[in-house]
C-alpha cells in the first residue's frame, strides 16, 4: 500500500490537495502546478520483479505507489489494462545505444502513454460521483491528438483543444479534427505559447467558475505521472543489474513534461547516469543551464520539431521546485534552485534546423535509423554529449534515446531528406480520407471566452 501522498502546488499559496483533487481540478488555485509532496521509493528487489512484467504491469505497480490510497487495485489494473494494449519497441542501434520507439499508440505519439491512462483515471472518479468535467487544453503537435483520441467518447467528459492553426502538420490536425462528437478542435492565429496562456488564463478566470474545466497538458498532474513508467520499462528491459548499470537517457524536450517524468523515475530510484535535454532553436533552458539566467522566448521559434515550439515551458517550475527553487506560471524564479546539482544531472542542448535534417539522414545512412524531427534532436544530442562528456559514449554505457512521435506523421520531410516514405502505421491509415470540422479565433482571450459561454 502506498503512503497517502497529497500534493502542493508550485506557487506555494495553495493547500494540498488529494490525487483526486489535483486532477480534476489540473491548476492549482494560485496559477502554480501541483506536485507530490512525497515521491515513493523503488527496491532492487522491486526493479529485478518488474524484469519479467509486462508493461501494464510495471504500470500497475508504479500506480499503487501513488494511487492506491485512492483507488482500489482491481480497478487501477482495469485502466492500466485498457490503457497500454499497444508494443513499445526498444531498438538497437549500435554498443549500448537504443532508441525506444514511444510512437505505436493510438496516435503514434509518446502523449499517448499519459493521455490513455489521465483519461481513464479521470472517468474513474467522474463516474464514482455521477458528473461532468470540461477540459481545455493547448497543443504544439502531439498533444492535442493524443488527447482528443483519449478522451473521445468518454462518458462525462467534454474537450475542447486549442492549436496554433499554422504550426502542426496536416496530419497531426487531421488526428484530431476528424473526431467530433465530445471533441471540439479550436485553431488559433497565435504561437502554442498564446494558446497555453489562453487555456491558463481560462482557468482563473472567475465569470467561467460555473464550467467545472481542468486541463490535459502537462501542467495536469494526471499526465506527469504516468510518464515516468516507461523510464523504468526502459531501465528493467535493458539494464545488467548485477553490474549496477547507471543508465543515460536522452529526452526530446518542448514543455518538459517528458523530462519531468523522467526525473521522478530517477527520484524513485532508477540508477540514472545523466539527461541529456535537447530542445529545438527554443534555447531558453540550454542558456539558463550554461548562464544560471533564465528568459523566455516571445514569440516562440518554429521549428520542424513542431511539439517542441515552446518559448517557456510550463513544466519548467516543477524543476525548478524539484531542485529547490522557486519559479511562477510567467518563468520568474524568485527562489533560485541548486542549479548545479541540475547541471550534474542534466545535460542540456539546442538542435538547429539544419542539424536535425543531417541528423535524419545520417542516421538512415549508418544505422538504417529511422527517425522523425523530434527523435532526431535527442538523436543529435545525445552526440553532442559524448564531445562534453565522452566517458558517455563507451561502449559499455546504456544510452537510449526517446523517439517520440511515429515518422509517418512528417511524411514531407522524410521524403524531402531520404526520398522515401515512412509508411502509415494502422493509426494513421485512411485519415485522408475523413471529414474535418473546427473553430477559428483570433489570439484574443475575450474572443476565447465568448466562445466558451456560448458553447457551454
Amino acid at each position: 500500500m502506498s503512503e497517502h501522498i497529497q500534493y502542493y502546488s508550485t506557487n506555494l499559496k495553495a493547500g494540498k490537495r488529494s490525487f483526486r483533487d489535483a486532477l480534476l481540478t489540473g491548476l492549482a488555485p494560485d496559477r502554480g502546478l501541483f506536485m507530490p509532496d512525497s515521491i515513493p521509493a523503488l527496491s532492487r528487489e522491486e526493479l529485478r520483479d518488474m524484469a519479467k512484467m509486462q508493461y501494464y504491469e510495471i504500470a500497475l505497480e508504479i500506480g499503487k505507489k501513488f494511487l492506491s490510497a485512492e483507488i482500489p487495485s482491481s480497478d487501477l489494473l482495469k485502466i492500466v489494462k485498457d490503457a497500454y494494449n499497444f508494443p513499445i519497441p526498444v531498438e538497437h542501434v549500435y554498443n549500448r545505444n537504443y532508441v525506444m520507439r514511444l510512437d505505436q499508440g493510438p496516435t503514434a505519439s509518446f502523449k499517448d502513454f499519459a493521455a490513455r491512462m489521465m483519461g481513464r483515471l479521470m472517468q474513474h472518479f467522474l463516474a464514482r460521483e455521477n458528473r461532468e468535467l470540461l477540459i481545455l487544453t493547448a497543443t504544439s503537435g502531439d498533444t492535442g491528438s493524443a488527447i482528443a483520441n483519449a478522451f473521445y467518447e468518454l462518458h462525462n467528459i467534454r474537450v475542447v483543444i486549442l492549436y496554433p492553426r499554422d504550426e502542426v502538420t496536416e496530419r497531426q490536425r487531421k488526428q484530431m479534427t476528424t473526431l467530433n462528437k465530445n471533441i471540439r478542435i479550436v485553431a488559433v492565429d497565435g504561437k502554442f505559447d498564446d494558446c497555453q496562456a489562453m487555456v491558463k488564463k481560462a482557468f482563473g478566470d472567475k465569470d467561467l467558475s460555473r464550467l467545472a474545466m481542468s486541463s490535459a497538458n502537462s501542467i495536469n498532474i494526471g499526465r506527469l505521472l504516468p510518464q515516468s513508467i516507461y523510464y523504468i520499462y526502459a531501465y528493467t528491459r535493458l539494464a545488467d543489474m548485477n553490474a549496477n548499470d547507471r543508465i543515460l537517457f536522452t529526452v526530446p524536450s518542448g514543455n518538459f513534461g517528458n523530462l519531468m517524468g523522467g526525473l521522478i523515475a530517477m527520484k524513485m530510484g532508477i540508477p540514472v547516469r545523466r539527461f541529456v535535454v535537447t530542445t529545438n532553436e527554443n534555447d531558453e533552458v540550454p542558456v539558463y543551464w550554461q548562464t544560471g539566467s533564465y528568459k523566455t522566448i516571445v514569440p516562440s521559434k518554429n521549428c520542424i520539431s513542431s511539439a517542441m515550439n515552446v518559448g517557456h515551458p510550463s513544466n519548467m517550475s516543477r524543476i525548478v521546485t524539484l531542485y529547490g527553487g522557486e519559479m511562477d506560471e510567467n518563468g520568474v524564479i524568485h527562489k533560485d534552485p541548486d542549479i548545479e546539482m541540475m547541471r550534474n544531472d542534466m545535460y542540456a542542448v539546442s538542435i538547429s534546423d539544419t542539424e536535425t535534417r543531417q541528423t535524419i539522414k545520417k542516421a538512415w545512412e549508418n544505422h538504417k535509423l529511422l527517425l522523425e524531427p523530434h527523435g532526431a534532436v535527442g538523436w543529435t544530442g545525445l552526440h553532442k554529449n559524448f564531445t562534453v562528456h565522452p566517458e558517455d559514449g563507451g561502449p559499455q554505457q546504456l544510452n537510449v534515446c526517446l523517439e517520440t512521435a511515429h515518422p509517418a506523421k512528417f511524411p514531407v520531410e522524410i521524403k524531402e531528406i531520404l526520398n522515401i516514405d515512412p509508411g502509415l502505421p494502422d493509426s494513421l491509415k485512411d485519415l485522408d480520407k475523413k471529414k474535418e470540422t473546427f473553430d477559428t479565433i483570433n489570439n484574443n482571450y475575450n474572443e476565447f471566452k465568448l466562445f466558451l459561454t456560448d458553447n457551454y
